[in-house]
């Protein structure tokens, strides 16, 4: 080894083997090999085993483990500097350490070995960080890590049509702006549902999402034009029958057209049309609506009881204002009911299953556990007392019924959460909720005495209404 080299290393090893004989530094590298193995054996297992972690596994392999790691780490310099304090405090610290000897084979092979574990531990700990950014920002962890808050969220996410999109790509979006924002929120979120302080239901909307058009955007693109839509509703009676009826609507979903935006999109999110709008927090309901026309002209669309500003919000309008519940949406006894009986989950031959089935779902339960239970029997129960024929013939299909009706229940309704029917309004249409009408309900108008209309033909183009057997189907092959 080259004279200065050899007295370069000597200079620095001296003071780190001297002051380095102490308790809480030989803990800390104790810690930070320990922590750095038990990771590397669950990464292999991970990368072997093909399954997915279990999030509460998750936590402790790339959350837990990496910052025990990091803390043997920084206990190693920490003893280092609390024994150079204790002795500069007695007045032991030597002006000149111990001679260590690199000449010894053992002692250089040593200072070789600790030298490249220190290389390897900050490796280990950038692909663990790595990792656990990762893991963070997986669907698993944000949805079941905590479980009891999130549970009403993350059920809704899997059964909608975002649940192969990562949470992350909605919330947070691209950039490394809105990563730090969401993780400090983040810090705030794990304070809160440590502390059990954390909002029941969670609020909406949230006011901190980012632009729809940051997001959003990425994927759908309300400019580019896509006619008109076809839409199918089916809905049945609460009588003995269950009478089934269907609704068929050409919806006009519109966007760019040439130089003008037509269609729903078209009008409310197109270039020549920019809206704002003053509403409550909720924005449930709309006060004042600022519209661009299209001849660039501002026009300001009031209710009579609009007031003034204090304690409304102002927004621009995008896709959220509509699509509040792209991912998240719950439903409503009677629309779920419909549906599993449109979709053969449930078997519209049972008498008045539909009626039993919201009435099931409307009545209170403490808990989930005790609603599945009593969902089931209930049915059940019904049709063995009110129908014993019926029952003893198509018992299978009492009992697919019945568990597609406590099925139901699970999917929507969180009581540890205070999530119930109704607790999340979706403003897409109008029929459950104001949706459209908190804007046009006919009430907000302009200083020259135009109205935000309520002009069915504008949005869609009714072909069939409640009929039994609509022709309309037959004849575009849909039956």
């Amino acid at each position: 080894m080259p004279r200065r080299t050899a007295d370069t290393l000597a200079r620095w090893t001296r003071p780190l083997f001297f002051l380095g004989h102490n308790p809480l530094t030989l803990v800390g590298a104790v810690v930070t090999t320990s922590a750095a193995v038990t990771m590397v054996g669950f990464w292999i297992v991970e990368a072997t085993s093909g399954a997915p972690v279990h999030p509460y596994a998750g936590i402790v392999l790339f959350l837990v483990l990496p910052a025990i790691f990091l803390l043997g780490l920084v206990m190693i310099p920490a003893g280092v500097w609390w024994r150079r304090r204790a002795l500069r405090r007695r007045g032991d610290l030597p002006k000149t350490y111990p001679r260590v000897h690199l000449g010894n084979v053992v002692l250089r092979r040593t200072a070789a070995w600790v030298g490249g574990a220190s290389l390897l531990n900050v490796v280990l700990l950038a692909i663990a960080s790595y990792r656990g950014v990762h893991y963070m920002d997986s669907t698993q962890f944000c949805g079941l890590a905590c479980h009891s808050v999130m549970a009403p969220q993350y059920a809704a996410f899997v059964d909608s049509p975002h649940a192969r999109v990562g949470c992350v790509q909605c919330h947070i979006g691209p950039g490394a702006s809105w990563f730090v924002r969401s993780k400090l929120s983040g810090a705030r979120q794990l304070w809160a549902v440590n502390a059990g302080t954390y909002s029941r239901p969670i609020p909406s909307p949230v006011h901190e999402l980012r632009p729809a058009r940051e997001t959003c955007e990425q994927c759908h693109w309300p400019r580019k034009f896509h006619g008109d839509k076809l839409v199918v509703k089916t809905k049945f009676e609460p009588d003995e029958a269950n009478t089934r009826s269907v609704t068929v609507l050409m919806l006009r979903v519109g966007g760019q057209s040439g130089f003008r935006g037509v269609g729903i999109h078209g009008r409310h999110l197109g270039d020549h049309t920019r809206i704002e709008y003053l509403s409550t927090p909720r924005r449930d309901r709309i006060a004042r609506v600022f519209l661009t026309d299209d001849t660039g002209r501002r026009v300001e669309y009031a209710t009579e009881d609009a007031g003034t500003q204090d304690g409304l919000e102002r927004r621009a309008m995008d896709c959220m204002d509509c699509h509040n519940r792209p991912t998240h949406a719950f439903d409503l006894p009677e629309r779920a009911v419909d549906r599993a009986l449109a979709e053969g989950r449930i078997s519209a031959g049972l008498p008045f299953v539909r009626r039993e089935a919201v009435r099931l779902l409307r009545a209170p339960y403490p808990d989930r556990e005790t609603a599945a239970a009593a969902i089931v029997s209930g049915l059940e129960a019904f049709y063995a007392q009110a129908y014993p024929a019926e029952h003893a013939a198509r018992g299978a299909e009492v009992r697919k019924a019945a568990e597609a009706v406590r099925d139901t229940y699970l999917r929507n309704v969180f009581p540890s959460m205070k999530v119930g029917w109704g607790t999340y309004p979706n403003n897409i249409g109008h029929e459950d909720f104001p949706g459209c009408f908190r804007c046009h309900d006919d009430q907000h108008r302009s200083a020259d005495g135009r109205v935000l209309a309520q002009d069915c033909d504008a949005c869609h183009a009714v072909l069939a209404m409640e009929e039994s057997d609509p022709k309309i189907l037959a004849d575009l092959g849909l039956k």
